[in-house]
């Protein structure tokens, strides 16, 4: 007992130290900042704020706006931002040397002088990638990940590492170490997760360009619940060198690193900057395809599958509303829209995402919480882990007629022999041909489909682990697939909430109707996707829609 509180002991200190480095870098941020303002008083941020990236970007580079400028002002709206919604975790110190070398540029960069804020999990040199578990504290990453190293060959400045769940695995914001992140719109709301530091930092304004990464929708859920802009490309379009992951190694559901920013252009800026040589010769397993030009500038009509409901996850009336309300203008628009109908969901939530992420029974991911002091959010996934074999067999038989989807859960929680995992993996390789097929007979170029939204309340993603499934879908096909806003929360909307109902009545359908309530004026967001490789048809489809 005295060794075990000892332990403890030494946990809550690194804990208390990481807690303060956080509080110092705000200070510092602070006195940069005020430091920058007394030296240039007539400097007006407010204008810089205002500029979207592709205008600020071009003042950058005709120099008709210095890099000081922009930099200093994201610097004092992040820390406003940072202190309303605990959104950053560090502020990296060398960016202001970076600014330096930036203006001594021979060749300036797509994203010469433009500040951008990166997710907690995504190696920076000199800096913890924590994952919110207090075992990766005080281990700084040896050197930048490619995607950060590309990032400041194109002249961009990283500022910031943002907060993230811990593990990863959860659509929330919270880790013992760094705590729970707000939704800028609305304090008691979740900014959505894993990402979640980007979301609120973004939708604040605090940054303008971001990058996080998404194995379940860890991009869209902070995109749609702050009301911005996020592409989640095919999982090897960006490279993931130096990026880390949840849990390592496992190929079932795809993973991406992608861009989130207040509008589609700005996104497309990013991925035009990112696919480049310096990306494709820093890491020879990223395929050399620089960003389609022609594809993304195209106007020809489009032919658009789409859906309302994946008969999984009742949508809520401004979800439903979202898709429709988009579907009606897109045809007014001159686009043919063509009905796609979704089957077997609840087969690739549980037999394709579950038990491809948790194949060894979820002990990899078990391992990841030794020695940790919180369970965060991922208790229930934790405790079906570590449960018998016999003990899951019963509860599976016994919860299947009245809880069907907690079944499902269960039966994806067993521990998978090799030759198994095998022909799951070829099972979701026919899915995505099957899946392929269907778009094909069709003749579609894109899909438009539903997002989860409003923003659910602080503490109810880790009680509705089941809603990803308007997302993961597209990690286990690997299609790159967007989040744009179109809509917000009407009264209607919250009227006709009450009569929500969901498609098992278990217990998660009655927590739905919960966590959306009271959501009055927060942005309701669609997804767009598009064909594996084609980011640039994904990215002029959502301008399409953001344009309406």
């Amino acid at each position: 007992l005295l060794l075990r509180w000892r332990q403890r002991r030494a946990l809550w200190r690194k804990v208390a130290a990481a807690q303060e480095r956080q509080e110092r870098s705000l200070v510092r941020m602070e006195a940069a900042a005020q430091r920058f303002r007394e030296q240039h008083p007539s400097v007006n941020p407010v204008s810089i704020l205002s500029l979207p990236l592709p205008e600020l970007s071009k003042k950058l580079r005709d120099g008709s706006l210095p890099p000081d400028h922009v930099f200093y002002a994201y610097v004092g709206k992040a820390l406003q931002i940072a202190t309303e919604t605990n959104c950053i975790t560090e502020f990296l110190q060398e960016s202001e040397n970076q600014l330096r070398k930036v203006k001594l540029m021979e060749k300036q960069g797509l994203l010469y002088g433009v500040p951008v804020s990166i997710k907690d999990s995504i190696d920076c040199q000199g800096h913890d990638s924590t994952l919110g578990f207090i075992k990766h504290l005080n281990k700084p990453a040896a050197e930048d990940s490619v995607v950060v190293q590309v990032l400041k060959r194109q002249g961009a400045i990283p500022f910031v590492k943002t907060n993230v769940p811990q593990s990863l695995i959860s659509y929330d914001c919270n880790n013992l170490i760094f705590g729970q992140t707000r939704n800028p719109l609305m304090f008691t709301r979740s900014p959505g997760g894993s990402s979640g530091g980007e979301g609120a930092l973004i939708g604040g304004g605090g940054s303008i360009l971001g990058i996080g990464t998404d194995v379940g929708g860890s991009l869209r859920f902070p995109a749609a619940f702050c009301g911005i802009c996020a592409i989640k490309p095919t999982g090897n379009r960006l490279s993931k060198r130096g990026v880390m992951s949840g849990i390592v190694g496992q190929k079932a559901v795809a993973a991406a690193v992608g861009p989130l920013a207040k509008d589609v252009e700005s996104l497309a800026l990013c991925m035009r900057a990112l696919l480049c040589e310096d990306m494709f010769s820093l890491d020879s397993t990223v395929p050399p395809l620089p960003f389609n030009e022609e594809m993304y500038s195209s106007t020809k009509p489009l032919r658009i599958g789409y859906y309302e409901t994946d008969f999984f996850t009742m949508p809520s009336p401004a979800m439903r509303r979202a898709v429709r309300e988009t579907k009606q203008l897109l045809e007014e628009a001159g686009h043919t829209l063509v009905p796609f109908e979704l089957t077997n969901v609840d087969h690739v939530v549980f037999n394709y995402c579950v038990r491809g992420m948790f194949a060894d029974g979820g002990k990899s991911f078990v391992k990841k919480f030794k020695g940790e002091l919180e369970k965060g959010g991922a208790a229930m996934f934790i405790w079906l882990a570590k449960a018998p074999h016999w003990l899951k067999t019963l509860l599976c038989w016994i919860s299947k007629p009245f809880v069907p989807r907690f079944s499902g859960i269960i039966r994806s929680m067993e521990e998978n022999t090799v030759d198994e995992v095998w022909n799951l993996h070829q099972e979701i390789e026919d899915f995505r041909h099957q899946f392929i097929a269907q778009w094909s007979r069709l003749n579609l170029d894109v899909m438009l489909c539903p997002m989860l939204g409003p923003a659910l309340g602080i503490g109810y993603p880790a009680k509705l682990s089941v809603a990803i499934s308007y997302t993961m879908l597209y990690n286990a096909l690997d299609f790159p697939a967007g989040v744009v806003p179109v809509t917000l929360v009407t009264d209607e909307d919250e009227e006709q909430l009450k009569g929500y109902k969901g498609y098992y009545q278990d217990w998660w359908d009655r927590t739905l109707p919960k966590a959306f309530r009271g959501s009055v004026g927060m942005p309701v967001a669609v997804q767009c996707v598009a064909l594996p490789w084609q980011e640039e048809l994904c990215l002029r489809f959502m301008k399409e829609v953001e344009t309406l």
